[in-house]
């Protein structure tokens, strides 16, 4: 077993301490991919200012400083008079600028003193106010969605579009971890382990960091100058291994998403669901490690038919056996200690129960284990890993399902069970992190093998086929589906018959 880091003093402290032991402070959720991304670039931003991005002193001692920007937020949404402020007073621009700033100061959230005076002399006309202040609404991370105004965020076309998640009663405001729930922090971290971390900060550096993008320019426009964009440094997340292939895999598809030379900001999309599949696959890989398992993680994917097939099947029962898997690791590294030297000693002391107690607390940092009922150590112990498993329903055990749904790998797609059926936008993700110019139809599914575990056609599916689960035809149909995918979103070409190459659509290159 691959050892682990210790556990930081400072960090903050959870009633018990196994999800974070096994996977690391914190998988969450109910933080989305995308907010996994914005959260990481708010923690890269930090470093990058203090001359410091991707590089750690010491294991898990990350510290950083989080932007609040009220005065951004409270204009891009908190702001439910513009529109009729502007239709009002049309053609009136200084009556619009004099009525907008009067509603605003009545009810800013989280400002304590307010002086919106300054966009007037940023932004003179009105109409250019809200024509912008439209744009910015419509590149809203995940619009459409039902979080409050202080839980809405901008795309990151730079710095200034970089801020936290907040609570805001009145003019206070607090951090929170709903949705900034640390797994940006993990990623920054991950990263950070990663052979890649310079190449990939040069990316950034060009991309957000610099602050020189136009639409970067156009949003600190909406701030004003002397506002104090600093708030208090914070202890960075946990992430128990220093290194895994695992960092390595994720930042070899982000550089290679980045050296696709997309324009502009096409890149993030690709970014986001990449980077999801790589926390399935580490979630998924750490379970299997507690539990001793040495056997690859592996997927089986239905390219959906216009009928059910064996394949689905297959693939609804693969995704059931990896669901479950982040349950199996936590009660194994709990009720595993009865394996244990330390165990014995227990068993063997001259007040068994108080023994336990004492192993358990120091062990697992458990918190509430004078609420415990039990009176023997293996009671106790078992009362204290369905506690464990209660707990990691709440949040980690979800992770799996939501966050596969989210890239577009999980689907209930034509049938009431969930399965292993990727999109369109995940295909292609895939392609673009993988194809540098061209690459065999059968060689890319090898390689969709070997680095995921993405077992789609007859070849990948070898050992399946040894144990008589699916016929090789049922398999050698999905593969075909998937090239049939390929062909219509462009990204496939067939030469001949025994000749069909997957295509990278950002590097052109003739095909002989």
């Amino acid at each position: 077993m691959i050892e682990r880091l210790p556990r930081p003093n400072s960090i903050e402290s959870p009633s018990m301490w196994v999800d974070e032991a096994i996977w690391g402070h914190r998988l969450y959720d109910e933080q989305t991919p995308w907010l996994c991304l914005m959260e990481f670039l708010n923690v890269l931003y930090s470093q990058y200012k203090e001359e410091k991005a991707f590089q750690e002193e010491e294991y898990n001692s990350l510290l950083y400083t989080a932007h609040s920007r009220m005065y951004l937020r409270n204009i891009l949404f908190n702001n439910p008079q513009l529109q009729i402020i502007e239709r009002e007073h049309y053609d009136d621009n200084a009556a619009q600028w004099r009525r907008w700033i009067e509603e605003m100061s009545k009810n800013p959230g989280g400002l304590h003193s307010v002086n919106f005076n300054y966009l007037k002399e940023a932004i003179p006309k009105f109409k250019d106010f809200v024509d912008i202040i439209k744009f910015l609404q419509d590149t809203t991370i995940e619009g459409e969605n039902n979080k409050r105004w202080t839980s809405q965020f901008i795309f990151p076309y730079g710095p200034a579009c970089l801020y936290e998640d907040l609570k805001v009663t009145g003019n206070s405001t607090s951090n929170d971890r709903r949705f900034f729930g640390r797994t940006g922090e993990l990623l920054y971290l991950m990263i950070s382990r990663s052979s890649k971390k310079e190449e990939i900060l040069e990316h950034f550096d060009n991309l957000v960091l610099n602050g020189k993008a136009p639409f970067n320019r156009l949003v600190e426009k909406l701030q004003p100058p002397e506002e104090e964009y600093g708030g208090n440094r914070r202890q960075g997340g946990y992430l128990p291994f220093a290194t895994l292939p695992e960092y390595d895999l994720m930042a070899e598809d982000w550089l290679n998403l980045f050296q696709c030379n997309m324009p502009n900001y096409d890149v993030f999309p690709h970014l986001v669901n990449m980077t999801g599949l790589h926390f399935v696959i580490y979630l998924l890989n750490r379970s299997k490690e507690v539990l001793n398992e040495g056997n690859k993680t592996n997927f089986i994917l239905e390219i959906i038919a216009p009928r059910k097939t064996i394949i689905r099947d297959l693939a609804s029962s693969s995704y059931s056996e990896n669901n479950n898997l982040s349950k199996q690791a936590v009660e194994e590294y709990v009720l595993g200690i009865k394996n244990t030297e330390a165990w014995k000693k227990v068993q063997l002391a001259d007040e068994p129960y108080e023994a336990a107690k004492e192993l358990i607390e120091r062990i697992f940092q458990w918190k509430d284990i004078d609420s415990a009922r039990a009176t023997t150590p293996d009671g106790l112990l078992n009362e204290f890993s369905k506690r464990v498993t209660i707990r990691h329903k709440q949040h980690v055990q979800n992770f799996h399902r939501v966050w596969g749904k989210e890239i577009g790998l999980v689907s209930k797609r034509s049938s009431r069970r969930l399965r292993y059926a990727p999109t369109d936008t995940l295909l292609k993700a895939l392609v673009l992190s993988n194809v540098k110019r061209k690459m065999e139809f059968q060689e890319f599914l090898t390689c969709l093998y070997e680095k995921y575990g993405f077992i789609i056609g007859d070849r990948q599916a070898a050992a399946l086929l040894e144990e008589g689960s699916a016929d090789m035809e049922a398999f050698s149909e999905n593969a075909v589906r998937l090239e049939e995918r390929l062909s219509s979103m462009g990204l496939l070409k067939r030469l001949s018959d025994a000749c069909a190459y997957v295509e990278n659509p950002y590097v052109k290159e003739t095909v002989r």
